[in-house]
């Protein structure tokens, strides 16, 4: 799977069973994107959505789409994790939504993600303040999670009356609120041209039709895996210190599976139960 690394098919079904007790309650219930690398994460991979092959002790469920509808894999326990897994799914992408009540969304999402120029330490800075205008909107306390690659997210649970709009609204309101209070630092923009020296301050993730890489989720695109990382918030202080402080807030597997066992799962009540 990263032939770089010697790491193995087998060792990643290991891993997933490792952290099995802290990533199935951030993917229970949720149907999921599988970001699949059959022929191993240093050639091409694909998104795979409809739940091919599945066995009959592997949940799935049906969501509709603008034309027709698509069954998704749910993954509920250590057994259906181990079984994606084995189909070479690296990272897996939970929608924000649990199947039994598609119009509710578990959390409010604010992906924070560096331009050219810009990196993680400047994400750091970011999450603090989207931090406190969250807690002035009268959310419940965020958590954060590295994105496992360049930038950070942010995961506010939602209450029960919560809906996509409003989460969406909010978000929104969020981002442009950031764009306007640093506009050196922050933009709402996808435009590349625009992105240079900021980071994208994305809004768009609170939609239920869009997924985000779950806590403790491997993830492809380096010669050696990295990991979806939960923090704690003084860790997220720290590395607003600069480059090199935000370079230890890049964990691999080993060092996830050790945090586990210090610190328990810090992205715990990230989302709506």
């Amino acid at each position: 799977m990263w032939p770089a690394a010697g790491l193995t098919k087998g060792w990643l079904v290991d891993y997933y069973l490792a952290v099995a007790d802290a990533i199935v309650p951030h993917l229970s219930g949720r149907p999921l994107t599988l970001a699949r690398f059959p022929e191993g994460t240093h050639r091409r991979g694909f998104l795979q959505n409809e739940c091919r092959g599945a066995p009959p002790w592997v949940r799935t469920a049906v969501l509709p789409l603008r034309a027709g509808e698509r069954r998704y894999c749910v993954i509920d326990d250590a057994a259906a994790l181990a079984w994606v897994a084995n189909l070479a799914a690296v990272e897996l992408h939970p929608y924000l939504l649990d199947a039994a009540d598609p119009q509710r969304p578990l959390a409010l999402v604010v992906d924070l993600d560096p331009g050219p120029g810009a990196g993680l330490a400047d994400c750091c800075r970011l999450a603090l303040r989207v931090r406190e205008l969250l807690l002035e909107a009268g959310t419940a306390e965020p958590r954060v999670k590295t994105s496992g690659r360049v930038g950070l997210h942010v995961f506010a649970p939602t209450d029960a009356v919560a809906t996509f709009p409003s989460t969406r609204a909010l978000a929104r309101e969020l981002a442009d609120r950031l764009v306007a209070e640093r506009p050196d630092a922050a933009t709402a923009t996808q435009k590349r041209a625009e992105r240079a020296g900021r980071v994208l301050v994305d809004w768009q993730q609170n939609d239920p039709r869009r997924s985000t890489v779950a806590a403790y989720s491997l993830r492809a695109g380096a010669p050696a895996p990295r990991v979806s990382t939960p923090l704690a918030w003084d860790e997220v202080q720290d590395g607003a210190h600069g480059a090199q402080a935000a370079a230890r807030l890049r964990f691999r597997p080993a060092d996830v599976l050790a945090r586990l066992e210090r610190h328990g799962d810090l992205f715990a009540a990230a989302e709506r139960a």
